[in-house]
């Protein structure tokens, strides 16, 4: 759908510009793009706009038993105002509201009103920012990439950190304490970089390490002082046989605990040594288990398909920072098939959900790849009615702080490019999911960079780039 042109929009009602109603019906639901036919909402959600592609003239008309509640009309796409949107959200929270959508084309000169659909507006609302990486969906470049911050009840976009600040260097692996836009962390690749720590708005970079290896994939505590890292010799290949053409891989990693107060890292020799690949870290809400997940090693690249990893469960100790016993299986890959990454518990401590393939950890890679919810009270695993994709990737996830709403990332839009999008949760269900909404809705087959691992934050980030920029450019 990227190749063809995009008309600007302007607004028009039938009236004005003297165009008949519609002629025609359809009992088929309108071909919109975004597909947002009955879904489900947050109360503060930006607006649903959407388009038709060849359309000429749209109309959308979102009603309540007959009652016209709010119109929009455009060319190629319609534009819902921001404030009567607003407005019309928090009248219709809990309740559905009906859309009409009519469309002129060439091919259909004389008009065609499609079949109603519905948008269930839930009654909890959505964490307001969502942060995420934007990167050119290559294989090696990392020369234009940003972590960005959007905020989910406006169309507004901002950066946290850009290669600006980095001199053209990698960032990567943000994460944030409890969502807090105060406490927060990410990753700094170039020279004089490092890992730039935020706590209570007060930032510090600090060289986290162990053995010869960087610090990687990283999970605060929920108190704030621990931060969970794997530490991953990280690497990729590429395969002429295989319906992944690309795998990412690593060659060794291990799991550690470092303490942002002592600026030490905690080491357990079960966790560090070479019998197993541990990676993807990720504590409970109540901080007291940590979620990792684990493989036998094999000879790397050539045995890739062999990589399968498990996840598993270790008690943690908040008062020491150590890690307790026992260890135990939370997913079985041996057993229960495939290889499990991004292992993320809900707020509420009953469901872990993680990004299952075929083989190995980088799963956007994979299109076979799903997201998968495992029930930690009684121990049932299901692959999700709606969420997932038929032949695309979903990967990387988060939960909101109210666990009623999920973020994740697809390519079902375009197959190339990674994309936003969220669902509700509701006692183990998933609703459809809806992609990110835009001002102009074609943005997102425009913007040619994929959304890279989304995470929710409760407020905006106010990061002073200048200092970062002066962290990250010196040596010290």
């Amino acid at each position: 759908m990227k190749h063809f042109v995009i008309l600007c929009s302007v607004l028009l009602t039938c009236c004005s510009c003297g165009r008949k109603a519609p002629q025609h019906h359809s009992e088929d639901l309108p071909p919109i793009f975004p597909d947002y036919t009955d879904v489900f909402i947050p109360a503060n959600i930006a607006p649903l706009n959407f388009g038709i592609e060849d359309a000429t003239a749209i109309q959308a008309v979102i009603s309540d038993n007959g009652t016209t509640l709010l119109e929009a009309n455009g060319k190629d796409y319609v534009k819902f105002p921001p404030s009567k949107w607003k407005d019309l959200l928090q009248r219709y929270r809990g309740k559905e509201i009906s859309i009409s959508v009519s469309a002129w084309s060439k091919k259909n000169p004389d008009g065609i009103r499609y079949k109603d659909f519905k948008i269930y507006i839930d009654g909890s609302e959505i964490d307001d920012y969502v942060a995420y990486r934007l990167i050119p969906p290559g294989y090696i470049g990392w020369n234009k990439m940003a972590i960005m911050q959007r905020q989910l009840s406006s169309f507004s976009e901002t950066p946290i950190i850009t290669n600006n600040e980095n001199e053209g260097g990698c960032i990567n692996c943000h994460n944030f304490c409890k969502g807090s836009p105060e406490h927060y962390m990410l990753h700094a690749r170039n020279k004089g970089g490092g890992t730039i720590i935020v706590k209570d708005g007060v930032m510090s970079k600090r060289d986290i390490a162990f053995g010869s290896f960087k610090a990687t994939y990283p999970c605060w505590h929920p108190d704030g002082r621990y931060i969970a890292f794997s530490v991953n010799d990280v690497h990729q290949s590429f395969y002429s046989h295989c319906a992944s053409k690309i795998e990412v891989f690593d060659f060794s990693s291990d799991l550690v605990i470092y303490d942002s107060k002592e600026d030490r890292v905690i080491e357990d020799t079960r966790f560090t040594d070479t019998l197993h690949m541990e990676t993807f870290p990720a504590f409970s809400p109540d901080g007291k288990t940590l979620f990792f997940c684990s493989a036998e090693p094999h000879i790397l690249p050539y045995e890739v398909d062999s990589m399968h990893y498990s996840v598993l469960r270790v008690p943690f100790d908040a008062t020491t920072g150590k890690l307790g016993t026992p260890v135990d299986t939370v997913y079985n890959a041996r057993t229960q098939g495939g290889s499990a990454s991004h292992p993320r518990v809900s707020p509420d401590g009953k469901y872990l959900l993680i990004s299952r393939a075929d083989c190995g950890t980088f799963t956007i890679h994979h299109p076979e790849a799903d997201l998968i919810l495992i029930n930690l009270e009684t121990g049932d695993i299901c692959k999700p009615e709606n969420i997932n994709s038929d032949s695309a990737p979903d990967s990387y996830h988060s939960w909101s702080s109210n666990g009623k709403w999920v973020a994740f990332t697809s390519r079902r839009t375009d197959g190339r490019t990674t994309d936003l999008y969220f669902a509700r949760f509701n006692a183990g269900h998933f609703s459809k999911p809806f992609l990110l909404p835009q001002k102009n809705p074609y943005k997102n087959l425009q913007r040619f960079f994929s959304y890279n691992v989304p995470e929710f934050v409760t407020g905006k980030v106010n990061t002073n780039r200048d200092k970062m920029s002066q962290m990250l450019q010196s040596s010290k």
